[in-house]
């Protein structure tokens, strides 16, 4: 049995896991795996935290653009009514101006018409007065014909004015 290998390969093994427990070794390597483990585990931990505060802050920014986009769909909507409420009343603006000086227009023309009316009335009152006294100049003669011009005369200039 001393002379057999194998009996000497079974000594060497014992004596070497024997050293390995004097040794601790198996306490170290399992040590080692355990921190490594909990390590592992740690940053399990902190990436799932991570990915958590990750979605958390992509849902935060998606609502934040959701209720820009709605703000800036009301903007767009206000601005429209105010451009179109803008527009109406300047339409109601210059029609108001377009009639009024329309109508000052009118006013002008009716007055320069009346005004065209009295003068051809006083022009046409002085050519009967003149032709009236003319006539009158020609058949009637003395004081008694001064008398009756003059008289027709403030008569014809009473009626036409």
């Amino acid at each position: 049995m001393l002379e057999d290998p194998t009996f000497w390969a079974l000594v060497g093994l014992i004596i070497f896991f024997a050293i390995m427990i004097y040794l601790k070794v198996p306490k170290t390597v399992t040590g080692g795996l355990d921190k490594r483990a909990e390590r592992i585990t740690t940053e399990l931990d902190q990436a799932r935290k991570l990915r958590e505060e990750a979605q958390a802050l992509l849902a935060e920014y998606q609502r934040k653009a959701r209720e820009a986009e709605s703000e800036a769909e009301e903007i767009i909507d206000q601005a429209t009514r105010e451009a179109e409420a803008l527009g109406a009343e300047a339409r109601a603006r210059m029609e108001e101006y377009v009639a009024s000086r329309t109508k000052l227009a009118e006013d002008k023309i009716a007055q320069a018409e009346a005004q065209a009316i009295q003068e051809v009335k006083a022009l046409s009152a002085d050519v009967a007065i003149a032709a009236a006294e003319r006539i009158l100049t020609a058949k009637a003669k003395g004081a008694t014909a001064d008398a009756l011009v003059d008289a027709a005369i403030g008569d014809v200039k009473g009626k036409l004015h």
